[in-house]
């Protein structure tokens, strides 16, 4: 046992035998699943607190914090790794909204954490709980009886994580602008920076769009001029060659010459640019295109907070765990301690002493339904969210070119498989939508039948945590069955279609998963 273990186990045994310290865990424990962590690894599942000596129970067998389910179970005790699907929905009461923030910067979680509270209140949910994660972070919490018991049909109880997730994307999405602005504020050290993260100050920043709150893409306005004639054209993304321009203007023979360059964005999305070409006005033998400034200016780079201090809201998933109010952090020694909105701001790690703790009231005394107006504008918001996004992905991928567009795949079996694919087949918690598209132009890339499409689709979707429904299953493998021209998988380049959903880490070797199976096959032969 090292130096710092065995001080906290020191810790431990002192400040898990505060009688406030057990009552407060244990009433947030009440129908709830409990785990303890011993320093390195979690104890046993499932698991829950009974008694308030249960704590000191578990802290003299090792147990040096306690973490907790977001959802609010009948029976934690009936939870088990073998149960459905369908049984976990019968074993759901309810859940809370929990939000975990976690940043690499404590201050730029602080940023988040108020950004965050101030979206919730203008959505009139008054009541929620803040508390320090331990670390570099916050919680927020929204307790159960502020959601509605059904919408759409379906009900509370067996909408996790769809129903959190959309919220936290959607909230995500909603700072994205204002998170930005208030992080390129700050005094950073970019050199110093650089050497903690390797990332340079120039590969920290982006555009976000004015419309949708997505990283906007660059790309490159080149102007040129005729030097006989005037003529003055300008043209996005045009790579600069030897080949000589000639004029547009009809009689005219000189060569056009390159005389500026510059930046512009725009988003793949909605479309919206910050640059083009709405006008053409033709003034003798001059021809000039204008430029639309108003979405110039909307379309303006700064630092990215999300590249610089990464935000990812959306950690939901069936029998998440948190960590207790109150429970200390292994790494810190610190207490995760309940604060104010106000208290925020000023907040610093020694004021979470495990020594000096205060108990407060971290779950919030919501009112019945006063979440609905946030669900119902991020349940829409990610509706049509998730149908630009495949719309766009669909364009992109229809009819691309490909080296092996007349590969012979007949004797293609999963043992030619990418590492990438046969990861994906095991199922995901997270980019499940991605991952099917993934799957069905890859599936009917090597020449699966419908059947065998439909067969293969519906057994992974059975190892998902949790299931897509069943709907949006049939309508995808119906949409992509119809489909005449070829939709290859996406690149490995894409990370939103890879790295992001935790299928590939580290860089292939290949451009495409079809490139793969070609390979496989070529040297079985």
């Amino acid at each position: 046992m090292d130096s710092k273990e065995k001080r906290i186990r020191q810790i431990t045994q002192l400040y898990y035998s505060n009688k406030a310290v057990q009552d407060v865990l244990l009433k947030f424990a009440s129908e709830r699943e409990v785990v303890p962590r011993y320093f390195e690894g979690f104890g046993k599942r499932p698991d829950i607190l009974q008694y308030s000596s249960d704590v000191m129970g578990a802290v003299r067998k090792g147990a040096t914090s306690f973490h907790v389910s977001e959802e609010i179970w009948h029976d934690p005790l009936g939870l088990s790794s073998e149960i459905t699907s369908k049984e976990m929905d019968s074993l759901r009461k309810g859940w809370d909204l929990l939000i975990d923030i976690d940043s690499p910067f404590l201050d730029c979680s602080k940023i988040a954490s108020l950004l965050i509270i101030k979206t919730l209140e203008e959505y009139g949910i008054k009541k929620y709980g803040v508390k320090f994660s331990g670390s570099k972070g916050f919680h927020i919490i929204v307790g159960n009886g502020a959601f509605p018991e059904e919408f759409n049909e379906e009900k509370k109880s067996v909408s996790f994580p769809e129903w959190p997730r959309a919220i936290c994307e959607f909230i995500t999405n909603k700072i994205r602008p204002e998170y930005n602005r208030e992080i390129g504020k700050m005094d950073i050290n970019f050199a110093a920076l650089e050497t903690r993260t390797k990332i340079k100050k120039e590969d920290l920043k982006e555009a976000v769009c004015p419309e949708c709150s997505r990283p906007g893409k660059k790309g490159k306005i080149v102007k040129f001029k005729c030097p006989l004639c005037g003529t003055t054209i300008e043209r996005k993304n045009v790579k600069i060659t030897k080949k000589r321009l000639k004029c547009l203007n009809e009689g005219c023979a000189g060569i056009l010459k390159v005389v500026d360059e510059k930046d512009y964005f725009h988003c793949e999305f909605c479309k919206k640019s910050s640059w083009d070409k709405f006008s053409g006005e033709e003034s003798g033998r001059k021809i000039v295109y204008a430029e639309k400034k108003q979405d110039a200016e909307d379309f303006e780079e700064g630092l990215s907070g999300n590249k610089m201090a990464s935000l990812d809201l959306v950690l939901v998933a069936p029998r998440h765990l948190f960590r207790m109010p109150y429970s200390l952090h292994e790494k810190t020694a610190l207490a995760s301690v309940v604060i104010s909105k106000s208290e925020i701001e000023n907040f610093s790690p020694k004021d979470a002493n495990p020594m000096k703790v205060k108990i407060r009231e971290f779950m919030p005394e919501n009112k019945k339904g006063e979440a609905t107006r946030l669900l119902v504008d991020a349940l829409l918001w990610k509706r049509a969210r998730d149908s630009e996004e495949q719309e766009v992905y669909e364009k992109k991928y229809e009819g691309k070119k490909f080296e092996g567009k007349d590969f012979d795949y007949s004797n293609v079996d999963e043992r030619d498989f990418p590492p990438a694919i046969k990861k994906l087949l095991k199922g995901l918690e997270d980019g499940r939508k991605r991952g099917l598209f993934v799957l069905l132009t890859f599936f009917k890339s090597i020449g699966y039948g419908a059947e065998e499409i439909n067969k293969k689709t519906r057994e992974w979707n059975g190892r998902n945590e949790p299931p897509l429904k069943e709907g949006y299953i049939r309508s995808q493998v119906d949409w992509h069955l119809k489909q005449q021209k070829k939709i290859l998988p996406p690149n490995y380049s894409n990370d939103a279609f890879y790295r992001d959903i935790g299928i590939l880490k580290e860089k292939p070797k290949t451009k495409n998963p079809l490139v793969d199976v070609m390979r496989k096959i070529r040297d079985r032969k």
